[in-house]
């Protein structure tokens, strides 16, 4: 279990609080495991809802990196506790919300498609910089954001890597509500808090009516989850990772010698 993932109950309602400000939120393995063992827990227990919250000015960087290349990248991606915390997003059973203020980067960004309602500040922006990796998009967001924001849009947010703000991503169907930050978690709360109120079943065969069909989520995480495995051992994404780690300019034309 990880230090850097807050769990609190509140009743019914399930809060997981990514709590590594020190460095911006960016998740390693272990906090992957501990917010999937959390989110099992809640559904297992019977809770009413699970609520995503992040720090003042930061939600997430997405993974961290020296963490990802020492792990993710060593061991077999398609058993990763990245993966398992995806598939944990696309078949959870009960409501999620997320409370979002500041970055909201890579997976940052994803894992709030599969989110029933998000909340942000003015301060929010979304980035998917994937490519900017060699990589492809994850978490389904490739069949996720089409649906929410259109094709065009989802291009430029996941392939493009635009910079999407909290008011553009409230117009894209990303952003539910846009909040003042000292009423954010406030209101993510109230919101969570009237789910406790609704009758469970009715609930829980409304919420499924509403989303894409499981089993296509699934198989297109697996689907991206393969290629990004293959993107990982590519002459591009190690020239990336490189870069990123070295903080220089990627270089992925290099002439023959």
């Amino acid at each position: 279990m990880s230090d850097d993932v807050e769990i609190k109950d509140q009743g019914t309602i399930k809060t997981i609080r990514l709590n590594r400000l020190d460095k911006k939120n960016a998740i390693t393995q272990d906090m992957y495991s501990t917010i999937a063992d959390a989110m099992d827990a809640a559904q297992k227990d019977g809770f009413s809802a699970i609520v995503f919250l992040g720090q003042p000015g930061v939600f997430s960087s997405g993974n961290d990196i020296s963490d990802f290349m020492t792990n993710a990248m060593s061991d077999d991606f398609s058993s990763s506790p990245t993966l398992r915390f995806l598939r944990a997003l696309a078949t959870c059973k009960i409501p999620m919300i997320a409370g979002v203020d500041g970055l909201a980067i890579g997976v940052g960004t994803t894992m709030l498609m599969h989110c029933d309602m998000v909340f942000a500040t003015k301060a929010t922006t979304l980035k998917t910089p994937f490519l900017d990796l060699g990589l492809v998009p994850e978490a389904g967001s490739s069949l996720i954001a089409p649906l929410i924001m259109g094709q065009q849009r989802a291009f430029e947010l996941l392939v493009m890597g635009e910079k999407f703000s909290a008011d553009r991503a409230h117009a894209a169907g990303l952003i539910n509500h846009i909040i003042e930050e000292d009423a954010l978690e406030k209101r993510v709360m109230e919101a969570a808090q009237k789910l406790t109120a609704l009758p469970p079943e009715a609930l829980r065969l409304s919420r499924g009516l509403l989303r894409p069909n499981e089993e296509e989520i699934l198989k297109r995480i697996d689907q991206e989850a393969a290629l990004f495995a293959e993107r990982l051992d590519s002459d591009e994404a190690r020239e990336a990772f490189a870069a990123f780690m070295e903080k220089r300019p990627p270089n992925f034309n290099k002439p023959d010698a």
